[in-house]
């Protein structure tokens, strides 16, 4: 390998942080265009541009500028088969012995599987023929460190699973004869992402964790009729407490043999390529669990091999391990670590967990974010900010088409702005806003108190030079202690009044509103739209994994999708919707179009009409009014009616005419001349027109 251990070697210096030159206090400078699209900025100029240039010097002192090449630390560590035999390494510079224990030598600490340190930076390798190892092997490490010893994973493990019996967790060789082969093309990337978030282990309806193969065969097909063209899957990385929803990883390099082996992983990501899907995967890069013998906390008897000393390597609210980004060997982990999920299983793009607890030394926590000198003070990681820069950058070079998506709530600006303008790189932020303001309306606020500008307001107040994907809720509003949206706005009556044939004025306000949030949502998007698995028919109840809290039960930790089959209920009236508004977004190129346009807006009549395109949509939030002939201004043209979500085949009322075509007219309104067409506004509807050309 050419990188060698030399990825190892690469800095004299013991902490990128400690040698880095420090950014400008401030500077006036207007060379950037991020400043020049936000003079705001323009004190921070100097500051900005320092990350830039510290970013590019970081490339270079570790990898001589080619981050791809040298970001292989999988090639290299962990265990592999070679023509000559088996070859495992392993980076733990405290130890004074390494042993690789297993069931190929019953456990034992053996003088021929002892390790041998190779180098003054900690590497430790044992070469061993091609009999001593087999596919299906179980192994560990057995450490020793001054004053201590204790058993380990290896931090490149590929494959760990669990013990049924003693739940006890081990790598596993994963050497088949015949390995998976990749059979399908990776989809070429469309103008916008469409998110379909997925949880593989709680993605059937039974009440037990499911498999990879399951949700190949089972929800993929629905996310494919769906419309969406990205599926992001959650929890793929090794994590021991299934409750933690995938958030508190033990090993990073391990696929979650919860669900099936790494094969069966690549196979569902092949066959969603194989239908037209991308797919993406949450990455957690923002912490570790803390555990000694599944994970890294203590791995080589030192907190400071990975993670922070002392209080800043533990995360005081999730209570996990807090990585030390400045540290070149964590660099070089987590890099090879964004390396491998595209290189050995074909993943599309990362969403990033937890990027404000990464970007903030003390995680974000009491900072209000409401002007820009919190971005550049001394609260800031910059080691963290570096780290990003970098992945992006390697990433994007791997692959040009691979996305990335910040999940930020701080605002940081320039997270997802590209770097040649002065930014930090991603693709996209993730709008967590707008979920916060919709359960935040839906709890404390009567709907005839709802502000139509308002709601335009918190769906387009986003940074110009950024993309966002924006949702209405994730998996966070559904999860126990909190409601989805369809809860929040039908809560019992979900229970007993979804037939079609005893509905009630709360479940017919609840479909209609909840149809509304989702356009007003979609529509207003700019860059990718994201729904959690189940959300799109108003999936009831919320989310809970098995704990003690809850007698270990799977009952909320499942997707019941006989509700929306069964033609008799009105679950599948959402999930029609959801599927036209799908495909309405992709023909029309909904969430990549530039920012929408308010073209009028009448807060005491609750009407609010958003421009996109060439697309008109009128929302009447009114809770019992409905208007005929309502006029609104609109260039001259006619206008076609072609969605609305008061089709009966929603669970509307059916109010509307299909494909009525309205010709904007000049008619005196409010003293003025204006061209106007008249439209019937049921209460609670959307009504998209498109402006046809003359």
């Amino acid at each position: 390998m050419a990188f060698k251990i030399t990825s190892h070697k690469t800095t004299s210096k013991t902490n990128l942080a400690e040698h880095a030159p420090r950014p400008p206090a401030q500077d006036h400078s207007r060379g950037l265009q991020i400043v020049k699209d936000d003079p705001y900025l323009e004190p921070y100029a100097g500051h900005i541009e320092w990350r830039g240039k510290h970013r590019d010097e970081v490339a270079q002192d570790l990898a001589k500028g080619d981050l791809n090449a040298w970001a292989l630390g999988h090639h290299y560590f962990g265990l592999h088969q070679t023509k000559e035999g088996w070859v495992f390494r392993e980076w733990a510079p405290n130890a004074s012995m390494i042993f690789l224990i297993g069931t190929f030598n019953d456990w034992a600490e053996k003088h021929t599987f002892a390790l041998q340190k190779v180098d003054a930076n900690g590497t430790w390798e044992i070469k061993l023929p091609s009999y001593a190892i087999h596919h299906g092997d179980l192994y560990k490490l057995r450490v020793y460190w001054p004053g201590g010893n204790g058993e380990r994973i290896p931090s490149y493990a590929f494959y760990v699973v669990q013990d049924e019996q003693t739940k006890v967790f081990s790598a596993k060789v994963w050497a088949p004869e015949n390995p998976y082969v990749f059979k399908n093309p990776t989809p070429p990337l469309e103008a916008a992402p469409l998110i379909y978030e997925a949880h593989v282990g709680m993605a059937q309806i039974e009440g037990r964790v499911h498999t990879y193969d399951e949700f190949r065969r089972y929800t993929l097909p629905r996310i494919k009729k769906g419309g969406y063209n990205t599926v992001q899957l959650m929890a793929i990385q090794e994590h021991p407490y299934y409750g933690s929803f995938g958030y508190q990883v033990s090993n990073f390099f391990a696929p979650s043999s919860r669900f099936g082996t790494p094969d069966d992983l690549k196979r569902l990501i092949d066959e969603a390529h194989g239908m037209g899907m991308r797919v993406i995967m949450d990455i957690v890069h923002s912490h570790a669990v803390k555990n000694q013998v599944e994970g890294l906390g203590l791995f080589d008897g030192t907190q400071f091999q990975y993670f922070h000393g002392g209080g800043r390597g533990f995360h005081p609210n999730w209570g996990t391990m807090c990585f030390d980004y400045g540290k070149p060997q964590v660099m070089h982990f987590l890099l090879s670590n964004c390396k491998y999920w595209p290189e050995e299983f074909r993943f599309d793009g990362f969403r990033f967990d937890g990027v404000t607890s990464m970007l903030y030394n003390e995680h974000g926590n009491g900072k209000t974010f409401d002007h820009y000198g919190q971005y550049f003070d001394g609260g800031v990681d910059e080691c963290a900010v570096t780290y990003f820069g970098l992945a992006n950058k390697m990433l994007h070079e791997y692959r040009p088409d691979f996305i990335t998506i910040a999940e930020d709530v701080s605002g940081m600006p320039g997270l997802a702005c590209p770097q040649e303008k002065g930014g930090i790189g991603f693709d996209y932020r993730l709008g967590m806003g707008i979920p916060d303001f919709w359960i935040k309306t839906l709890k404390l606020q009567k709907d005839e108190d709802w502000s139509v500008d308002q709601i335009y307001h918190e769906h387009t107040n986003r940074r110009r030079d950024e993309k966002i994907i924006s949702y209405c809720e994730s998996h966070d509003q559904a999860l126990v202690g909190d409601k989805t949206i369809a809860f929040w706005l039908m809560d019992a009556e979900m229970y007993w009044n979804m037939a079609k044939d005893r509905r009630n004025l709360i479940i017919d306000r609840g479909i209609a509103l909840h149809k509304m949030i989702r356009m007003v949502t979609c529509l207003t998007a700019r860059g990718g739209y994201l729904n959690f698995m189940g959300n799109e028919f108003g999936h009831p109840e919320w989310i809970d994994f098995p704990r003690e809290g809850n007698g270990w039960s799977f009952h909320c930790a499942r997707r019941q999708w006989n509700l929306v089959d069964d033609q008799k209920l009105c679950y599948h009236y959402l999930g029609d919707f959801d599927q036209g508004l799908i495909t309405l977004a992709r023909k029309f190129k909904m969430c990549a179009a530039p920012d929408p346009e308010r073209f009028w807006s009448h807060c005491d009549d609750h009407i609010l009409g958003i421009k996109k395109n060439d697309l008109y949509v009128l929302f009447n939030f009114h809770p019992n009014k409905s208007f005929a002939d309502y006029a609104v201004e609109v260039p001259p043209g006619k206008y076609t009616q072609i969605f609305n979500t008061d089709n009966e085949l929603y669970g509307g009322l059916g109010r509307i005419p299909d494909k009525q075509v309205h010709v904007a007219q000049k008619r005196e309104y409010a003293g003025s001349t204006r061209t106007m067409i008249s439209l019937y506004l049921p209460a609670r509807t959307a009504l998209v027109l498109q402006r046809m050309a003359n």
